[in-house]
């Protein structure tokens, strides 16, 4: 019979204690901060994006990866007076901006902080270099697909994915969807595989 051998807790503990002392406690709250806050801004966009369909399971305003439109209700994006659809994207535009200056104010209080490590203060500029790109590419989006002649565009970038909500008055056309594909295409490097094309009735 096969006797498993038990493990040295006592050896485990200075161990972990070894870890943490060689760390400090504070550059370990502080990287536990960013990991924590990386997935709150996901988990943001993420909301974010579901909202912005209306919260169906079926993302039935959604177009995704191509010129594939899956079809169903949405009173969220067909039945909204036109004045609380122009308000939904002039708030979903604040509730962007402020997720993103939160995110970049913890980030940057990494980085100024004299007690973190220099692994942590790398991991928060990098944050911050990519927060800035998405919110560079995300003007550059919304400004050449407004110049297409779409009245309302809100691009939200997230982990190499790209949400478009665009304000529209009829269910957008093939060639309507490439053209904002190849907008996030060439501004971001977003596949249109990992872009997704959401209509707001209005």
């Amino acid at each position: 019979m096969l006797k498993l051998k038990k493990p040295d807790t006592a050896e485990l503990k200075t161990k972990v204690k070894a870890i943490v002392q060689k760390l400090g406690k504070r550059n370990l709250v502080i990287l536990l901060s960013i990991l924590v806050l990386g997935g709150a801004v996901w988990l943001n966009i993420a909301l974010f994006s579901q909202g912005a369909s209306g919260g169906s399971s079926d993302d039935s305003d959604a177009i995704q990866g191509g010129a594939s439109f899956v079809e169903g209700e949405d009173t969220d994006a067909s039945e909204l007076p036109v004045d609380e659809v122009d308000s939904y994207f002039a708030s979903a535009q604040v509730e962007r901006k402020r997720s993103r200056d939160e995110a970049i104010e913890v980030l940057q209080l990494v980085v100024e902080n004299p007690e973190a490590l220099d692994e942590s203060k790398s991991i928060a500029m990098a944050e911050i270099s990519r927060i800035a790109a998405d919110i560079d590419n995300e003007g550059k989006i919304e400004s050449l697909v407004t110049a297409k002649g779409f009245d309302k565009c809100i691009a939200v970038i997230s982990n190499a994915k790209c949400n478009v909500i665009v304000k529209v008055e009829t269910a957008l056309l093939p060639n309507q969807i490439a053209q904002i594909q190849e907008i996030v295409y060439e501004q971001s490097g977003i596949l249109p595989a990992n872009t997704k094309i959401i209509e707001k009735m209005g």
